[in-house]
């Protein structure tokens, strides 16, 4: 029985994703994910017509699925610094697996242009997020933070840092170090 396209390209993508996990996404091949779901090659490249697409379309897909946990964290309500921090712990290293992705992703994509504005979107909009919650936090008197938008990229990008020395350099970096640094980055920035 033929499965619905909908129904198979998320299967293909899910099984690009996994695969990409285990290889990195230049050791991933076609063949890799059309035996990963008993298929065939011709399959996955008839359904994205190019390996690239696909990396592209699975990375998409890992995006808004991390948007999607920020929108329902966001939407959660209370005074801002608790969504600040729920907020940074959210996009942290120690919330999900998906950072070594994000690493991943993030290397392939100084040579990959569809790649790149993947990730900028994502990237971009957590950024938003945490500028519009200290933002909301200087309004309500919660925080001092003459630059909003300078300490949301700055808070970010130690948790960026932080990452790769929690994924890629295994034992160099515990949760706790991340949680206390960031409370530590907050209250300098912020002045909480």
């Amino acid at each position: 029985m033929r499965k619905a396209v909908a129904v198979r390209r998320e299967e293909i993508v899910t099984a690009a994703l996994a695969q990409i996990r285990v290889r990195g996404i230049s050791g991933v091949r076609a063949a890799d994910v059309a035996h990963a779901l008993d298929v065939s090659a011709a399959l996955v490249f008839y359904h994205f017509g190019t390996l690239e697409t696909l990396v592209i379309e699975a990375f998409r897909q890992a995006a808004e699925d991390e948007l999607g946990k920020l929108d329902a964290e966001l939407r959660k309500g209370g005074p801002a610094d608790q969504r600040l921090r729920s907020v940074l712990a959210l996009y942290g290293p120690s919330a999900h697996d998906n950072w070594p992705l994000w690493i991943e992703a993030g290397a392939a994509a100084m040579r990959d242009s569809a790649l790149r504005a993947v990730l900028q979107r994502l990237d971009l909009q957590w950024r938003d997020a945490v500028v519009a919650l200290i933002g909301e936090g200087v309004g309500a008197g919660l925080f001092r933070c003459p630059d909003p938008r300078g300490a949301a990229w700055r808070l970010t990008a130690l948790l960026d840092g932080l990452a790769v020395q929690v994924v890629a350099r295994e034992g160099t970096v515990t949760a706790g170090d991340c949680d206390r640094w960031v409370a530590q980055a907050m209250a300098h920035e912020l002045g909480c």
